[in-house]
């Protein structure tokens, strides 16, 4: 049973050590470098503050997209210095409509995008380098309703790339040259994308899965075997409680014992990621629209847009962006200026702009969406387990997390929780048994999301330095027996020398048995 043991994590080793080493080295890289992406605040700082003889009312706006369906919201932002109306239907493109002249925008040709990228880029000159469906720096879900993307270089201080939606003409993503180049070291070798580009995504994903889950158990293997063989009481010949003499072999078996729980957390947790076998699938058949209850027509938005920018002025902040939404029966406004601060408006009365909504209304609202079923309400005034802000590297780090915030817990089967923001009356996320579960597999297991850490950057960042380091002994010694192992181990050559008599009386009863013999 141990030869096999043995033979099983050997062979293993050479097969995936090269890619477990790579992945160790990458994550290490992802810890201080991000994958590229747009944060809201990006977005928000290169536009100008709305004026009141900006564009056609928001009404006429719907009129002209000359679409049957009632758009869940609509939004009033700028592209290439123009301000434009985008409506949301919930599902495809973002349909794109003129603020100045009216018109419906059926296609972003390349001198808009190169307009919309000149401006992102603050008047750096601009380069259009082709159309692309995704790249190495695009292959993100959120991008799905933006595509196919124009990839422009910009000659700017930070040697961006950056992404315009062929549908909206908004620039939404940016990649500097700096995590260009770190995320190939990084991002791009840790989810295996030369692969990728090699292969139908579908495969990929089954190689990354099954890969991740075949390292796992040739960690499991060797820990076992390490286990095996270290003598707890007593000592080898060596003088250690290894049988290994010093060097690459010793170094694998007492790394592996030592940070070997550690590396198959990582690789597991890793795998589960990728959400196989449809395990993390959401369950659950709360319907978050219901909280959308009235259409959003024109009589919503008979907005006075110079009377209602004047409100949000007065309540502190300079538009650069608005946004048509409905809570329950009621539309309001949403008045976001450059740094992120929004405020709010009833779209038909005249009340004063306020921060965020009141408790009871919001309570109230959810309540008549889901009037048959038992809710609990919970308001958070600080962070938690499942609701927190991620530094700038991390992939969450663009999700607005500010507080408080109303969590609504449901007793339904699947035990469904929606975040819900009082600053915008948005729903932030849903959450049920299986997503929550999600927190546990990957984000703590593998991202080592947990608050007293999260709270204390540096110990979080020289536990995961430490650790790495670790598992990169582990790697780079696994590495290097199979590489020797497969070179084969030289033949010893004995010197001759002159036969000693017990040696003289063998080979002559050798020759006398052959003689025999013959």
């Amino acid at each position: 049973m141990k030869r096999y043991l043995y033979l099983a994590h050997r062979w293993l080793g050479i097969g995936l050590g090269l890619f477990v080493l790579l992945w160790i080295v990458s994550g290490v890289v992802m810890l201080f470098v991000g994958y590229p992406k747009l944060t809201p605040e990006e977005h928000l700082s290169r536009l100008q503050p709305l004026s009141a003889d900006c564009c056609i009312a928001p009404g006429a706006a719907l009129a002209v997209s000359a679409d049957p369906r009632t758009p869940l919201s609509l939004r009033l932002t700028g592209a290439g210095g123009s301000p434009r109306y985008l409506l949301d239907y919930g599902d495809g493109p973002l349909l794109a409509v003129d603020a100045r002249s009216g018109r419906r925008i059926e296609h972003i040709g390349a001198a808009e995008a190169l307009a919309s990228a000149r401006q992102f880029a603050d008047g750096a000159e601009v380069r259009l380098l082709d159309r692309v469906e995704e790249d190495a720096w695009t292959r993100n879900h959120a991008l799905a309703r933006e595509r196919p993307l124009y990839r422009v270089q910009a000659n700017d201080a930070e040697g961006r790339l950056l992404y315009v939606s062929s549908h909206t003409g908004l620039v939404v993503r940016d990649a500097t040259a700096h995590e260009r180049a770190w995320n190939l070291l990084g991002a791009w070798l840790h989810w295996l994308y030369p692969l990728r580009e090699a292969m139908p995504k579908a495969i990929w994903s089954v190689a990354l899965v099954y890969g991740a889950l075949l390292a796992a158990v040739l960690v499991l293997l060797g820990m076992a075997i390490g286990l095996l063989r270290w003598r707890f009481a007593g000592r080898y010949r060596n003088g250690s409680h290894s049988p290994y003499p010093a060097g690459a072999g010793r170094v694998h078996h007492v790394g592996g014992l030592l940070v070997g729980v550690a590396l198959l957390v990582w690789l597991v947790s890793g795998m589960l990621s990728m959400e196989p076998w449809g395990l993390f699938e959401k369950r659950s058949t709360i319907d978050a629209a219901a909280l959308r209850q009235a259409p959003l027509n024109t009589e919503a938005l008979d907005t006075d847009l110079a009377a209602a920018l004047a409100r949000l002025r007065q309540a502190g902040i300079a538009p650069v962006e608005l946004q048509w939404q409905v809570l329950g029966d009621q539309p309001y406004l949403l008045g976001i200026d450059a740094r992120g601060e929004t405020r709010i408006l009833p779209a038909t009365h005249s009340e004063p702009a306020q921060e965020r909504l009141e408790r009871a209304l919001l309570e109230r609202e959810v309540r008549q969406a889901w009037p048959e079923q038992q809710l609990r309400f919970e308001w958070l005034e600080q962070e938690d387990f499942h609701y927190y802000a991620r530094s700038e590297t991390s992939l969450y780090s663009h999700l607005p997390r500010r507080l408080p915030m109303l969590r609504v817990r449901f007793d339904d089967p699947d035990a469904t929780w929606l975040h819900i923001d009082p600053y915008s009356g948005t729903v932030i996320e849903q959450l049920d048994q299986r997503r929550r579960a999600v927190r546990w597999v990957f984000k703590l297991l593998h991202s080592w999301d947990w608050l007293p850490l999260l709270q204390r950057p540096l110990l979080r960042d020289g536990l995961l330095l430490a650790f790495s380091a670790g598992m990169l002994a582990i790697a780079v010694s696994g590495v290097l027996l199979g590489w020797r192992r497969l070179r084969g181990r030289p033949r010893r050559v004995r010197p001759r020398t002159a036969p000693d008599a017990r040696s003289s009386r063998l080979v002559g009863t050798t020759s006398a048995d052959d003689s025999m013999q013959r």
